[in-house]
Formats: C-alpha cells, structure tokens, sequence
C-alpha cells in the first residue's frame, strides 16, 4: 500500500511531473570510450544502480553503450565487432557495423548527440524514433576519421564536436549520472579542456536543477597510463579490453558510494576518479 504522503508516479517511473529517478549520460572516446562507459556501467549495475532502464543520452562512444544496454546487450557483443580502418570515406560503414548488433532496433529510453553538418547546430535524435545502428553511426562520425552519417534526409557528425556529453539535454532526473572517458587532469591537455567544460556544464545543471544530485565519472591515473596521449589510441582493441575491466572495478566503487551517500551533493573520494 502506498504512504498517503508519497509522491504520485506514473506507470514509466516517473513522477508526476515528469522528473525521472535516475538518468544516465555516457561521453566519447572511441572504441576506449566504448569501453570505458560500458565497464563503469556494468560496475553500477553490480552495485544495485539499475542504469539499462532508465534515460540515456549517448554521445559517440557513449551512444553505443546507451543502446547496447537498452537492449540488454554485452560489451562483448560490441568488443567483437569489427573496427573499420581509419580514416574511412565509405558512407554507411559505421551504421553496417551497428547493424550487427543492433539490427533495425529502436527503443524510446534512448537519445543521442551529433551535429548537422550544414547548420553547425547539434540535435538530440530519438532512439525511438530512428534506428539505433543510424543514431549511433552519425553520433560517432569523427570528421577526418569517418564519414558523416545521414538520418531522416538530414547529414551528421560526431556529437563530441559540440560537447563530451551534451550533460545540458540530459532526462530530468533526481540523479544524473555523467560518465565521461575523456574528461580530468589524467587525460593530458585534451582531458584537462574537456574536464574544465564539463565542469562548467555541470554547474549550469546544477543551478537549473537545485534538488537533483548529478556526479561525473571519469578515468583515474591507471586508466590514463593505458589510454595514453594519442587520438588513435582510442581505437586501440587491446587498451580498450584493459580499460573495461578497470571501468568495472571504479563503476562498483561509485555505485556503493552512491548508494551509502547520505547527502547528495557529498563528492566522493578520490579513489572513485572523481578528481584523479
């Protein structure tokens, strides 16, 4: 029986005006980022956070591990795909590749970033709307590395060229959960420009939305050892297997942080990678 004094939930979870309990947000990194945010993921979810049912706002990497647990995938299903050779012109060469897992399968929890190449402007495109294998393939479209991608007439590029996370267009939730592969001090200069602006996005969530709890994951020391400094690096198959399990290992840290945190907005130790 429900207390008189509890708030009013819809059948999907939310409340009555439309906050859900949780949402995640999973950022770049190639087939690392991939990875990265599939390990932190299945670390939360060892930890009794139940991340693949809830909103997810992926960009690039971060778009296939947002589709993969919607459809109750594995990482193994993505580390087994084949990576494309770098750079690429063949149009439609990432979404044949989404299509191995992902098929012609849509699923309304998930969204995504990339930016329309002739206004510059991003767009969020809905996961229950469009294919997945085309979301995905035109949010990880690095320009330089890999065509864009087009969805629904309309071409695209990697949603990173706007923002790591896009952390701004996130679900509205009680808790937001930011995992960011490419963001901190660890990840060189490119990590200390990403972590800065990510910063920066958090704290603009966080005066919009006072009574949420938002928290970043990001790589600690170790994991940037093996990542290292090189853009390519990031599709490196090997350093990404290395990763994921260390991702799990941090994922479960956070999760039972997060779960024993008695007041929200509390950080949590260093050794969760929140300011490694």
């Amino acid at each position: 029986m429900t207390p008189p004094d509890a708030p009013a939930t819809n059948q999907d979870g939310t409340s009555a005006d439309g906050r859900h309990p949780l949402a995640m947000v999973y950022g770049g990194g190639g087939v690392v980022g991939i990875a990265y945010t599939s390990g932190v993921a299945a670390g939360l979810r060892a930890a009794g956070i139940e991340v693949a049912a809830v909103p997810a706002l992926g960009t690039s990497a971060g778009s296939w591990t947002a589709a993969a647990l919607a459809l109750g995938l594995p990482y193994q299903d993505l580390a087994a795909l084949p990576v494309p050779a770098l750079p690429s012109r063949r149009p439609g060469v990432l979404a044949d590749v989404a299509r191995q897992v992902f098929g012609e399968a849509t699923h309304p929890l998930v969204s995504v970033s990339a930016v329309h190449v002739r206004s510059g402007r991003r767009h969020i495109l809905d996961g229950g709307t469009f294919p997945l294998a085309d979301l995905v393939a035109a949010s990880s479209a690095v320009p330089g590395l890999l065509p864009p991608h087009r969805v629904d007439g309309r071409l695209y590029i990697d949603g990173g060229m706007w923002s790591a996370t896009s952390v701004d267009a996130a679900a509205i939730a009680d808790r937001v959960i930011v995992v960011a592969p490419l963001a901190g001090r660890v990840m060189g200069p490119m990590g200390r420009v990403a972590g800065a602006l990510l910063e920066r996005e958090l704290g603009r969530w966080r005066d919009r939305h006072p009574t949420s709890d938002i928290r970043m994951i990001r790589p600690h020391r170790a994991m940037a050892r093996i990542i290292g400094v090189r853009p390519l690096a990031l599709f490196d198959a090997e350093r990404a297997t290395e990763i994921h399990s260390l991702a799990y290992e941090q994922g479960a840290r956070w999760g039972d942080e997060i779960q024993s945190t008695a007041t929200p907005d509390g950080p949590p130790p260093d050794q969760f990678g929140r300011v490694a």
